[in-house]
């Protein structure tokens, strides 16, 4: 019958004509017969199965040894025997070289048939050490699977004792060194199922021998976290750690990170290799793993560890939201790697350029998975906007990508960034802050946030970029018994000469520090700011010798010498005077007082003011309850206030003072005044543009102008506020006016945003956009005398017997505020250095030649200073900062005088001091210690080299991130089931995937 049979499937017969006959010959074997016969069958059964060469004679084989099996058990145990069995595993089956694939599929044929047998435990035995000794062959995952298969159905088979878990070790070793080597989908797909077989088992035997779970994730460990290996191991490790029970998790993490023979660098190792599983699909709880273990290591402060994994794979796991079948897993360990990377804006900002790309992707896309994670990936933005404020310019386009998606509210973003932070002391991270390789391309250097002080870092940069008051400070001398000048001046000289990209400000600021401030919390500004100038001036003022002389003029007179010598330096840069008059309703007597200043506090007007007119100059009627007609020449000076202010008992009315904005038109052409000139909501994105027409900012903003003139507009004081007037010796309804008798070098303008609120008991931010004129025309009053000095000298906008000259002003730094409270938020400054462009001294006709406008609106660089970061900016991101970002509004703005406003004697000096700019002469010791500093410095990056190069070298390796989102820009058209696009993708994007 065997001889039939054989002769039937060799012949050339159709398939059909061959499967009658095959069909009578298997009912014939159903008979009884003797045991040759059976011997002969089985033998032939065997071959074709095991040899044959189409998947029909495979078959036929399959049926013929399942007929015997059931018709002839004995025949078929006797056949099937321990030594066969052990022949087949060991020597395989088939010519040599040709070794038969099926010897495991077919045991497990076989195996049903015998189970009942007398020889069945003989034959457990043998397939127990044989599996194991097959596993540590380490087997192509097909052969494992097959493994797997033949003991999920036999578990009799499976090895015990000690053999068991060096069976799961094995097996997990093997799973370590799986690799697909094929691209196709269907072949990607068989891998998958193959690797999950495998895992299965290992679930099938942790279920039955818990005992066997630990030791199995300590081989784990092992094989991730070895540093020697040439080839990384498989990602399919995966699929091994989704059957691990979690309620083992904190047990296994807690005894990974407190475990001192594991290495910091076999650690990185594997937690690197464990965040690339990300990429593995269908995988349950890898994320839970993953959070967990970055968890743990913040626990035990490793976070030398975190930083670095955390900035070489978060971009990998970012592009792996472009695939719904992991995305989940992604997105979870993304949120968990941004949220607590706290300390440095540096993991999210490597993000940044591919947001926008990632969002429009998944907008594209359309799913309930897209619109979940979008809306996740938003709330995670504005977390990290809200973290790492400051950087307009960064943020603008990933702000425009995601401005249509919900925002979360304040107490949200807090709740998450409180729950996820490594660690609540955030003195425990000061040294991992942002490492800075060189000097940012600026040339400029940034201060070190040594916890919330960026209202000082912010305050010291605008100072040091107030190039009159820096070269001031540097060229004083040494030994002038002026502690906190010295400290700031060394401050100074460091920023100028450093060769680190920055610097830690922790000597000035202990020297610096308002006695009442809380350490570690943030602060206003704005009250440190006048605090420290204040008291470098008290320090100066009582005895302490002055760093530097001005040049003394002979042009002026010795009272006007003596007065301006006397000054201190704080004085001469940022003092200016206001006389305050009070004018009594009833009587008519004015009592005046003249206060020096540092700073103008603006307070914004009330909402039911009008702050945008419609007539070029703004009226008086705007700003007091007197209707007075517009000047026609606002470049001359103009009557007191109190001129229009006695209209009511005179014929006639004069001319109100406003402030006026100045843009950069052409010579000779009129000059637009105030309102509008400030560029804010809805400006054009040309600032100079802006400045040559007139606009109106939105009702609810206003302009810098416009606070100023609330500030010098006439006060009624009545009712319960009214002025006790010494003639009248009573209480009466009287006018109170300020006005400005000396106009400062540097003008320092604060914008009074916090308000207490009594319902809250808190002090409130007011958010209201202000547009900021880049030029700023001041009235200030003069005496007669000095009018006619100023005319004799040529100077413009003045003339003889008027009360007000102007004076005009160049925007030099904004420090703004991020937040909505003055506890809270973050400060972040733009500045450029205002010089003359021209230079100093008298030209021909014995005036200074003032720089055009154009020169200063366009020719010099704006910075932006945020904390250690200093990068390029413009004018019309200072513009536009809070129309992105509402939150994040100007503060303190300072503007530098004109030149050709200054008193000779000012201005010679400055001229002076402007020859020294070059390079201002530091003494012996501060350059000594500079010197040693850049020394020290370039020590330490060589250091810091070597041990990154060690961190970074252990790694694993990983595929270039970044391909996944070029394929998706690219692959528009692509199909399937796991792309990034709504349908799919190419299987070539799965692969890129899994693998």
């Amino acid at each position: 019958m065997d001889k039939i049979l054989e002769a039937v499937v060799m012949s050339s017969y159709p398939n059909n004509v061959k499967q009658g006959l095959v069909r009578r010959v298997i009912e014939a074997s159903k008979q009884p017969m003797d045991s040759e016969q059976c011997w002969s069958m089985l033998e032939l059964s065997t071959k074709l199965y095991l040899t044959g060469d189409t998947k029909y004679k495979r078959e036929i084989g399959k049926e013929v040894l399942e007929v015997y099996g059931h018709y002839h058990p004995e025949e078929f145990e006797e056949f099937f025997n321990v030594r066969f069995l052990l022949s087949l595993l060991q020597e395989g089956y088939g010519p040599l070289g040709k070794r038969s694939h099926y010897v495991l599929d077919y045991i497990q044929l076989g195996l049903q048939f015998v189970l009942e047998s007398p020889s069945a435990n003989s034959i457990f035995s043998l397939l127990r050490i044989e599996v194991l000794r097959k596993v540590c062959e380490r087997p192509s995952p097909k052969q494992c699977a097959k493994i797997s298969k033949l003991l999920t159905q036999h578990p009799q088979c499976i090895p015990t004792g000690k053999h068991q878990l060096l069976f799961c070790q094995q097996l997990i070793r093997c799973i370590g060194q799986f690799q697909c080597v094929s691209e196709g989908e269907e072949e990607i797909m068989e891998f998958l199922e193959q690797v999950n077989k495998v895992s299965g088992l290992l679930q099938r035997i942790w279920r039955t021998q818990t005992s066997a779970i630990l030791p199995s994730l300590k081989e784990l460990f092992t094989i991730i976290s070895s540093t020697e290996e040439q080839e990384a191991p498989s990602n399919a490790l995966a699929s091994v750690v989704q059957f691990v029970p979690l309620e083992l998790m904190d047990g296994v993490i807690r005894n990974l990170t407190n475990d001192d023979s594991i290495t910091d660098v076999q650690m990185m190792m594997a937690i690197g290799r464990m965040i690339d599983w990300v990429s593995w699909p269908l995988g349950k709880n890898i994320d839970k793993w993953i959070i967990a273990l970055l968890k743990g290591l913040a626990a035990v402060k490793k976070f030398s560890i975190l930083i670095e994994v955390t900035l070489s794979k978060i971009e990998k796991v970012f592009s792996k939201l472009l695939y719904p079948i992991v995305r989940e897993g992604a997105l979870s360990v993304l949120q968990y790697m941004l949220l607590s990377f706290q300390h440095s804006h540096e993991a999210f900002h490597l993000l940044l350029p591919h947001i926008p790309r990632l969002v429009a992707s998944l907008k594209k896309e359309d799913s309930n998975s897209a619109t979940s994670s979008l809306e996740q990936l938003a709330e995670l933005i504005h977390c990290m906007f809200f973290r790492f404020s400051g950087f307009p310019d960064l943020y603008e386009p990933v702000l425009e990508a995601v401005k249509a998606l919900p925002i979360p509210n304040e107490d949200r973003i807090k709740h998450l960034l409180g729950q996820n932070a490594w660690t609540s002391q955030k003195n425990e991270l000061a040294c991992f802050y942002p490492r800075l390789a060189s000097k940012s391309e600026t040339g400029k250097i940034g201060l070190i946030n040594l916890g919330n002080t960026c209202y000082m870092n912010s305050i010291i940069q605008s100072l040091f970029m107030a190039s009159d008051f820096r070269h001031s400070v540097l060229n004083l001398t040494e030994g002038n018994s002026q502690p906190l000048m010295t400290k700031l001046q060394w401050l100074f000289a460091f920023l100028e000469r450093s060769q680190r990209p920055a610097i830690s400000p922790e000597s000035f600021l202990s020297a610096s520090w308002p006695p009442w401030f809380t350490p570690g919390a943030q602060q206003d500004c704005s009250e440190y700011l006048k605090y420290l100038l204040d008291r470098l001036h008290e320090e100066e003022k009582t005895g302490k010798r002055i760093y530097q002389k001005l040049k003394e003029s002979s042009l002026t007179s010795q009272a006007v010498e003596h007065h301006y010598l006397n000054k201190t330096l704080i004085e001469k840069m940022f003092g200016g005077k206001m006389m305050t008059k009070i004018r009594c309703l009833k009587c008519l007597n004015v009592s005046s007082r003249e206060e020096v200043f540092t700073d103008l506090s603006l307070a914004f007007p009330p909402s039911d003011r009008n702050v945008c007119g419609s007539t070029p100059i703004l009226p008086v009627e705007e700003i007091g309850p007197q209707l007075i007609e517009p000047p026609e020449n606002t470049g001359q000076l103009m009557g007191s206030p109190w001129i229009q202010r006695k209209a009511p008992f005179s014929d006639h009315a004069a001319p109100s003072v406003s402030v006026e904005t100045l843009g950069s038109q052409e010579q000779g052409e009129a000059a637009n005044p105030i309102l509008g000139n400030g560029v804010g909501v809805g400006a054009a994105k040309d600032p100079l543009s802006t400045f040559g027409e007139q606009a109106c900012a939105p009702k609810d903003s206003r302009s810098v102008p416009d606070l100023i003139n609330y500030f010098l507009s006439p006060e009624r004081l009545t009712a319960e506020n009214k002025y006790h007037c010494e003639k009248c010796a009573s209480l009466q309804d009287a006018e109170k006016v300020a006005e400005l008798t000396e106009g400062p070098h540097y003008l320092i303008l604060t914008l009074l945003r916090f308000s207490f609120d009594p319902r809250t008991m808190k002090r409130k931010k007011i958010l209201d956009n202000v547009s900021i004129p880049v030029v700023l025309k001041l009235p200030i009053l003069v005496a007669p005398e000095e009018t006619e000095e100023v005319c004799q000298h040529g100077k413009d906008g003045a003339v003889p017997g008027s009360g007000f000259m102007t004076v005009v002003y160049d925007l030099c730094s904004v420090v703004v505020h991020s937040g909505i409270s003055s506890e809270s938020g973050h400060y972040y400054c733009y500045s450029r250095e205002c010089t003359d462009t021209v230079p100093h001294g008298q030209p021909q006709d014995g005036a200074p030649k003032p720089a055009s406008d154009k020169q200063l609106d366009l020719e010099i660089q704006w910075y932006l200073f945020n904390d250690t970061r200093v990068s390029f900016s413009s004018f019309e991101s200072v513009s536009n900062v809070t129309s992105f970002f509402p939150k994040d509004t100007a503060y303190v703005l300072f503007y530098r005088q004109r030149p050709e406003q200054q008193s000779c004697l000012l201005h010679e000096a400055l001229a002076e001091a402007g020859r020294l700019h070059g390079e201002p002469s530091l003494h012996k010791d501060l350059m000594e210690a500079i010197s040693k500093d850049n020394i020290l410095f370039l020590q330490e990056q060589e250091k810091e080299a070597r041990n990154r190069a060690a961190y970074i070298s252990a790694l694993p390796k990983s595929p270039l991130w970044w391909r996944d989102l070029d394929r998706d820009k690219d692959d528009d058209n692509s199909s399937g089931g796991c792309s990034p696009a709504a349908g799919g993708g190419g299987s070539g994007s799965f692969h890129g995937l899994v693998f």
